[in-house]
């Protein structure tokens, strides 16, 4: 092991976490159980938490697991071996969340030292979702095992400290089934005057200049169309250092691109690369450093399109849809999507039979979300069978009658059966797979390919009765548009039934039209049921902008998508038409005219939807929706302003205060508390009242570099992109982020009660915005309700019932429709 002769020392205060650790790498292993059925069914409302962020959904593997382990001891494993060191960021967690796609059993070792002035007891909180031990100076204090998926439990330990050093190490460990919160929080409750005294491997000047760097560490740009990547410390690197970038992508990515450098003492940038080397999507940069032996990690996000290659779409649909096969048979990543626009534009040969089978494993495994890759697999195999090489075909055929469809079928995976779009693909799957395998037998159902069929037939039935009444559970969301549109996109094809195939086609038509009314020029902008940063942080690399450049010759390409390919092909080979009409819904370009759309969705209308545009700005927000109740992944208000995709905004209470990590909510994605939210027009309120255990501030997404012009100037912020402005004006000082991976890109606002004012607008300039909006205030009456005065729309009410009085009219949120209502208003 590396010499740790240097210490680095932080100040340790009273209530404040211990937040610097050695830590040793993660070792895992499976975790199955006997093969074996669960029940339930899809549940429109699981995250709507009962319980902070709690999902309720048990499988098996945690049954088990918690049968054998919860409240026990926990079983040690390994020993304490440093191989990277654990710098905070401003998170009082050692947070190593992730994604598993099996159920798969973690455990880690972590290790730091405490420095006291004087012996005696101290009191420490230990909070962890799975288990843990913890030792001081060698000798066992105490353990905790609650075994809880993803919910937090804490449990306090007196440590009886000796004067100088002390060394305290932890062993956890969990479950990871899917999202997997992993994660311990040691606070200092309290004890003697004391500092952390982090082992180091070098000088502790130079460790302490590496976290610097590393901290304030950001991107040139918001995001790359062209040029170079390009990274920028905060400080001068202090000696030679090696680093190791790893660029990502999302979850469910199966690509990773490693590159090495040598940074000079005293260089303060790193270029990365070209980002047209660089492939499409918002990608998760892991930067490493290694000073000495010292290695250090952080990671970045940010999105990178390749704008310029694809340059303007065809003029002709015909175009546009041989255009999308193109680019994504050349340029997306290798899966059976690909495959797919591989397949259906004559492509086949042993290429397109890798991409198969590098995707394979994970459909013949049950991994979560193989039904994602199973969707386009079975179309592939139905339509261009003879165009795939015999040696695929047949495990493509054994992989098909292997799969688990559905939770009453035997089975030890975590696939998450329960949403409305995992649902869909399921009961699709199915159903064309026993149509494709009539005789054969289906191993885990035990039933023959036409009885497979005659059950996943009838659930797709089920399934779009409920779509036709509610519509999407995951109102309005990016992510899941193309989910639904995978699911559908194969009914409307390879459907025998034609009731089936003929309402699949109406519920593709509706999800384009509520595109459209959600849309900025193609680009999606509004409140969404679920949303992650890398959805929000990305614009034209979203699959919806490539949907936007197909129907309606408005957007770009990103590199992984779900939908498009068979979009592309329903179109063309199928008889889809999607009305030429929506083009101007979704590319507003009338002066006089601004679009008010009010609407609902979820089942039994649980989320109240309401979006207002013009040609030159956009915002939507969700109306009455679960105001101060702990929140999920929704984002209740998004905006964009001018023809630029990047010249948005949006506001939420952060889940968690790591950037770029795997909480539902994360930093951006979602919300902890759901805020009070009001909109009227291009008017609107958010009200936060948060908890204590939350992060203390709200946030608003704040691109500087994507808009014209910008100011920020205590409690009001102006921006203006083209002739669309906004003003954000807050309860309190709204505070400009300059370094770490928001630089330039986020306002602040601090406390647990925080209110946002918008106001978007169309302007020339922001002296204007300011002179216009700049006093605008909300007055509290004895009934709860808020009241603004506004210079154009007049006195405005919105009442504690979720009623909007403003102009004459009376908006109700409860009445919104599933249908929804389009109202054309006069410009102002």
């Amino acid at each position: 092991m590396t010499d740790m002769t240097f210490h680095m020392k932080k100040s340790l205060v009273a209530g404040q976490a211990i937040s610097y650790w050695q830590l040793g790498t993660i070792a895992e292993e499976r975790f199955d159980v006997p093969d074996q059925p669960m029940k339930g069914e899809m549940d429109p409302f699981f995250f709507l938490t009962k319980h902070k962020n709690f999902i309720p959904h048990e499988y098996p593997c945690r049954t088990i697991f918690a049968e054998r382990y919860r409240d026990k001891r926990p079983e040690v494993r390994g020993s304490f071996e440093a191989s990277r060191w654990w710098l905070p960021f401003g998170s009082p967690r050692l947070d190593l969340s992730g994604f598993w796609f099996r159920p798969t059993r973690l455990a880690t070792w972590a290790r730091t030292s405490i420095e006291a002035d004087t012996a005696g007891p101290a009191t420490v909180r230990l909070g962890t979702c799975g288990g843990a031990v913890i030792w001081l100076n060698g000798a066992e204090v105490g353990w905790m095992a609650p075994y809880s998926r993803n919910l937090e439990a804490k449990a306090e330990f007196e440590l009886p400290l000796k004067a100088g050093l002390n060394e305290i190490t932890i062993f956890f460990d969990d479950l990871a089934e899917r999202d997997a919160r992993y994660f311990f929080e040691l606070d200092y409750l309290d004890g003697p005057t004391a500092r952390v005294a982090l082992p180091v491997p070098c000088q502790s000047a130079a460790a302490a200049d590496i976290e610097t760097a590393l901290d304030g560490m950001h991107f040139d740009r918001t995001a790359y169309f062209e040029g170079d990547i390009t990274l920028n410390f905060a400080k001068a690197l202090p000696l030679d250092v090696k680093v190791n970038v790893a660029v990502e992508g999302d979850f469910m990515s199966t690509e990773r691109f490693d590159h090495d450098f040598v940074v000079k003492a005293g260089e303060m940038r790193l270029t990365v690369g070209p980002s047209e080397e660089t492939p499409a999507d918002f990608r998760h940069f892991r930067i490493t450093l290694d000073a000495g032996g010292f290695v250090a990690s952080r990671s970045l996000g940010v999105e990178i399109c390749h704008a310029g290659r694809q340059g303007k779409p065809p003029e002709t649909l015909a175009g546009r849809i041989r255009e999308t096969l193109d680019e994504i048979s050349g340029f997306s990543e290798r899966d059976t999507v690909r495959a797919f626009a591989r397949l259906a534009s004559g492509r086949g040969g042993a290429d397109t039979d890798a991409m198969i089978e590098e995707i394979l494993p994970s459909i013949e495994d049950c991994h979560d979300c193989a039904d994602f890759s199973l969707v386009p697999l079975i179309w592939s195999r139905t339509v261009w069978g003879r165009d795939i090489g015999e040696r695929t075909r047949d495990r493509i055929d054994q992989a098909i009658l292997n799969f688990r469809y559905w939770m009453d079928e035997p089975g030890n995976d975590v696939q998450w059966y329960f949403s409305e779009n995992h649902a869909l693909l399921f009961h699709t799957s199915a159903y064309l797979a026993g149509h494709l395998f009539p005789e054969a037998t289906f191993r885990r159902s035990g039933r023959k390919g036409r009885e497979q069929s005659a059950v996943g037939a009838a659930r797709v039935r089920a399934w779009l009765d409920h779509f036709e009444a509610w519509e999407m559970a995951e109102f309005n969301s990016a992510p899941y548009f193309p989910i639904d549109l995978k699911g559908l996109t194969a009914l409307a094809a390879l459907s025998p039934d034609a009731d089936i195939a003929e309402r699949a086609k109406k519920g593709i038509v509706r999800l384009c039209e509520i595109i459209a009314r959600s849309a900025h020029h193609g680009m999606v902008t509004a409140a969404q049921g679920r949303s992650y940063e890398h959805t929000l942080c990305a614009g034209r690399s979203l699959e919806l902008s490539g949907v936007a450049r197909l129907l309606w010759g408005r957007g770009w390409y990103g590199r992984r998508v779900h939908a498009l390919p068979q979009l592309a092909v329903c179109l063309r080979d199928h008889d889809l038409v999607v009305p030429e009409a929506l083009a101007a819904v979704a590319c507003h370009e009338n002066e006089d005219t601004h679009q008010e759309w009010r609407f609902a969705q979820g089942e039994n209308r649980f989320a109240a939807l309401y979006h207002y545009k013009g040609r030159h700005f956009a915002i939507g927000s969700a109306a009455h929706y679960r105001w101060n109740e702990w929140g999920y992944q929704e984002t209740v208000l998004h905006l964009r302003l001018g023809q630029r995709p990047e010249a948005a905004i949006w506001i939420n209470h952060p889940g968690e205060t790591i950037q770029f990590g795997y909480g539902r909510p994360s930093y951006w994605g979602g919300c902890g508390t759901l805020p009070r939210a009001h909109q009227y027009r291009g008017l609107a309120v958010l009200d936060f009242v948060t908890v204590r255990e939350q992060p203390d501030f709200t946030h608003a997404w704040f691109p500087v570099a994507e808009f014209d012009e910008s100011r920020v100037e205590g409690r009001l912020a102006l921006a203006r992109s083209g002739r669309g402005a906004v003003a954000l004006i807050g309860g309190g000082e709204l505070v400009p982020v300059t370094d770490g991976p928001s630089t330039n890109a986020e306002l602040r606002q601090s406390g647990h009660r925080t209110r946002w004012i918008v106001r978007i607008c169309e302007a020339e300039e922001l002296g204007d915005v300011k002179a216009r909006f700049a006093a605008l205030a909300v007055e509290e009456t004895a009934d709860g309700a808020f009241v603004v005065d506004d210079p154009e729309y007049g006195r405005v009410v919105f009442h504690g019932d979720g009623r909007t009085e403003a102009e004459g009219r009376t908006l109700i949120a409860r009445d919104f429709t599933v249908i929804g209502e389009v109202t054309m208003l006069p410009a102002a």
